[in-house]
């Protein structure tokens, strides 16, 4: 058991923090350059391909936004369920996705060098936030679990393994995923559990006290679902080839998420007791739809076959929450916090093979059905694979781990409002007293 001087963060976390932002400088100063700022000795070629690029920044710079607000916003309060952990998803998921698209920049752009500089232009931001994402899905898995010092570790380690199956996916094999069920969802997914199954604590195989919801976080972490599920048009569409192929992309998604939201919450009254609704199944099951039609989205599917992939996407979510998540922790001792193989695992599968009988289908010109089912296959291997190997560096001890009984605790890293802790002591003393006046 990790003591008490172990999680205090005063230097370990600053230090490593600032250093690894002071790396990032130094190589954002050697490889990154503004759009067309490299020597070019045709200079009307030059001007032209400049006009051409800040039309396209300003178009796409909306959808940048929408990525944005999901990115920092949708997954941020999402994960503030936990009754004391509300601190550490919003405030921990904005460090990492700070640090995370910065690295995403560089890691994704050596594989794009331009006369040996990565060139910023409004497509690459946007790819930098789609590898955070893969980072925050992964940190839904280990919430409540992992120091912030482990969780800067991981990000760099995973938006690093991210960006070699994304250059292999996309270049090397050139399979189709614009809305990236596979390369982001499945991929996020599956390194996160393989970290949560490393990082396995045996004391918490019967649950903890602060695991749990309280009324007020359950509707912040429906914030975090309404913006996610507002923009998840914009985030499967954002990189999309303009003209129809965005257009398909924006229309599948909305239709798909539309039945996903009908079929989530028809599930969840069946499975629960009485037919009542559970606000974990409202808050991320109604979100499959939008996981599960990213690689098929700009695909001429159909808006009932966008709408078919989001009632099937929505039916297994839910019962993955109901029933798979307990037998992911008892059987294969995997502590999924937030459920991201009901919302981002399983969907993303799906997805993909949904790409794949699109693509036999002819619903993509030029595609391969084979390279589809080898994406499919890198994205999930990869992220396993990655995800062990980070795992057991993470297990290290001298990362500041927190002890079992202070887990989904924000008091542990956080400054927490003396009034908050008043009240909480109150209530404890409140029913403290009602069960000795009942006795």
């Amino acid at each position: 058991m990790p003591s008490s001087f172990t999680t205090n963060m005063r230097l370990k976390f600053p230090i490593l923090a600032i250093s690894l932002e002071i790396l990032i400088i130094i190589l954002f100063a050697v490889f990154v350059a503004y759009k067309d700022s490299t020597h070019d000795d045709h200079k009307q070629a030059s001007n032209d391909t400049s006009t051409i690029s800040s039309v396209r920044f300003s178009q796409l710079y909306p959808m940048f936004q929408d990525v944005h607000v999901m990115i920092f916003i949708g997954f941020g309060f999402l994960m503030t369920f936990l009754k004391r952990y509300g601190f550490s998803s919003v405030g921990i998921n904005m460090l990492l996705a700070a640090l995370g698209l910065q690295w995403g920049i560089l890691v994704q752009g050596f594989w794009h060098l331009h006369h040996g500089k990565i060139e910023i232009d409004i497509l690459k931001m946007i790819n930098a936030d789609f590898s955070t994402a893969t980072v925050l899905i992964s940190f839904g898995a280990v919430l409540g679990k992992t120091s912030p010092v482990q969780l800067l570790i991981m990000t760099i380690l995973e938006i690093t393994v991210f960006a070699m199956n994304e250059h292999l996916v996309v270049e090397v094999l050139q399979a189709k995923d614009v809305g990236a069920s596979m390369i982001i969802h499945a991929f996020g997914a599956y390194f996160g559990l393989a970290v949560a199954r490393i990082l396995y604590r045996p004391g918490l195989k019967n649950g903890h006290d602060n695991e749990g919801s309280v009324y007020h976080s359950d509707l912040f972490a429906m914030i975090g679902t309404i913006f996610l599920w507002m923009f998840w048009p914009s985030f499967n569409s954002a990189i999309a080839d303009e003209g129809e192929d965005q257009y398909r992309a924006v229309v599948n998604t909305y239709f798909s998420l539309a039945a996903c939201v009908v079929a989530a919450y028809a599930i969840s009254s069946f499975v629960e007791h009485k037919g009542k609704l559970d606000m974990v199944h409202i808050q991320n099951a109604t979100l499959a739809g939008g996981v599960a039609v990213g690689t098929c989205a700009d695909m001429n599917i159909g808006p009932f076959g966008a709408m078919l992939i989001g009632l099937v996407a929505g039916i297994i979510s839910t019962v993955g929450f109901k029933f798979l998540t307990p037998i992911l922790a008892s059987k294969l001792c995997i502590q999924d916090t937030c459920g991201v193989h009901n919302l981002h695992g399983m969907p993303g599968i799906l997805g993909g093979i949904a790409g794949i009988v699109a693509v036999a289908m002819g619903a993509k010109v030029g595609g391969s059905y084979l390279m589809q089912a080898a994406a499919l296959t890198s994205s999930v291997s990869i992220a396993i694979v990655g995800g062990t190997i980070t795992g057991f560096i993470l297990r290290l001890p001298f990362w500041g781990l927190p002890p079992d009984q202070n887990c989904y605790d924000d008091s542990i890293y956080w400054e927490v409002p003396e009034e908050e802790e008043e009240n909480e002591e109150g209530l404890a003393h409140g029913e403290h007293s009602n069960n000795k006046a009942e006795v």
